[in-house]
């Protein structure tokens, strides 16, 4: 008698499900917990328990739109507002409320939800091109129950985000140019990243120019592929130039998102690649270290990853996974300013968990997965729940 398998799309969903499920006891604990805060009143419904933080701007921005007037402090400055959340996650949920009639909160979580499942199945056609079928599947296994993994079951953006670079990832591979376009001008109105999109393209044009003498590179697709980065550059600034169209002040977008870091540093003008050695200083400071010490600790961690970069398990995934996850590493540096929302920024660096289900150690592969819950369980109590006045937002 043969010995039936599943399809790998079955196993994809029912691990994907298996996940859900986990992270899905964890927030009813946690919500049978909860006080009454600015979002919720005590003990609220997972669904509402499930939209609160950046859950309610999409929420405003699907019921109400954005601003045409920015708002200030009181010391003259831009104050936090709906234009540092990108439209195309809110106007889907909006849509499904519209068709169906459900709540926002139903609703946010749906599409979430769907958006996840799909980027799982599509990671999984991304490593099944460069690894065996059982080390892609224990990926998804660890994309299923990683850290930040209820963010698949939040009102947040992340999911639709994580689909959009897996299908940019895939398509590179499969070398259908011409359909990244739709999908990272969708990506760039989404979450920010689009830069590092046109980066990673540019890198695979590179790639694939000294390449040519062994791998034909016609001036067709040199033409196609050159256009498609420059389309790409271009998406990660349309949302900048549409808020300031909107509003009347050519940089509504960039100082409303520096205002979420004003608590640490005050308010800066953005220079590239600085913010993290701002944040070495002020963490090291914070917790009575000297600067020197956040120096080191930041040039570990840069040098470090860029290390594993090059490690074996890491080169078997091919070089499109590495330059997506070197471009986006580098957009972070350049761009973001390290705090408790880190965790949540590093959700698109996912395609490196291929690597980490490299080995086949049964023991190794089961440490990994309680580790990965253990650490899901600390990410939902140090940002997601609040407690009082709360400094850790996701």
């Amino acid at each position: 008698m043969t010995k039936t398998r599943l399809p790998w799309w079955l196993q994809v969903t029912l691990v994907f499900l298996l996940g859900r499920a986990v992270s899905t006891v964890m927030l009813l604990v946690l919500a049978g917990q909860q006080a009454e805060n600015a979002w919720t009143s005590a003990q609220p419904s997972l669904w509402d328990f499930s939209t609160m933080w950046d859950g309610r701007w999409y929420n405003i921005i699907a019921e109400v739109g954005y601003p045409h007037e920015i708002p200030y402090t009181e010391d003259g400055q831009v104050g936090e507002n709906a234009w540092a959340f990108l439209p195309a996650y809110p106007a889907i949920v909006r849509g499904l409320m519209v068709v169906t009639g459900l709540p926002w909160s139903i609703s946010g979580v749906l599409i979430s939800v769907l958006f996840a499942l799909a980027a799982s199945l599509v990671f999984y056609k991304v490593l099944i091109k460069h690894v065996p079928a059982q080390q892609a599947l224990f990926a998804i296994v660890l994309f299923a129950v990683s850290p930040v993994s209820p963010l698949f079951q939040l009102a947040y953006a992340e999911s639709m985000q994580l689909f959009l670079i897996a299908l940019v990832i895939l398509l590179m591979q499969r070398r259908l140019y011409g359909w990244v376009i739709p999908v990272v001008i969708v990506l760039s109105l989404t979450r920010p990243g689009a830069l590092a999109v046109a980066l990673a393209i540019g890198l695979h044009w590179i790639y694939r120019y000294a390449k040519r003498k062994r791998s034909r590179f016609p001036t067709r697709e040199r033409v196609l592929l050159a256009s498609v980065a420059l389309i790409s550059a271009g998406a990660g600034f349309a949302w900048m130039f549409i808020a300031g169209w909107v509003t009347g002040i050519p940089n509504a977008y960039l100082d409303t998102e520096l205002a979420w870091r004003s608590a640490y540093i005050g308010y800066q003008e953005l220079i590239p690649f600085t913010p993290w050695i701002h944040a070495a200083q002020w963490w090291a400071t914070s917790f009575g270290y000297p600067e020197l010490g956040g120096y080191i600790l930041l040039g570990a961690l840069v040098v470090g990853f860029f290390v594993f970069l090059f490690t074996p398990a890491m080169k078997k995934l091919g070089v499109d996974v590495r330059f997506w996850l070197a471009s986006y590493a580098l957009y972070l540096l350049a761009v973001f300013f390290p705090q408790s929302s880190t965790f949540r920024l590093l959700a698109p660096l996912f395609p490196a968990l291929g690597a980490i289900a490299a080995p086949k150690s049964k023991v190794y592969r089961v440490i990994m997965v309680v580790l990965f819950i253990v650490l899901q369980w600390g990410w939902l109590l140090i940002c997601w729940r609040i407690d009082g006045y709360d400094w850790s937002p996701p």
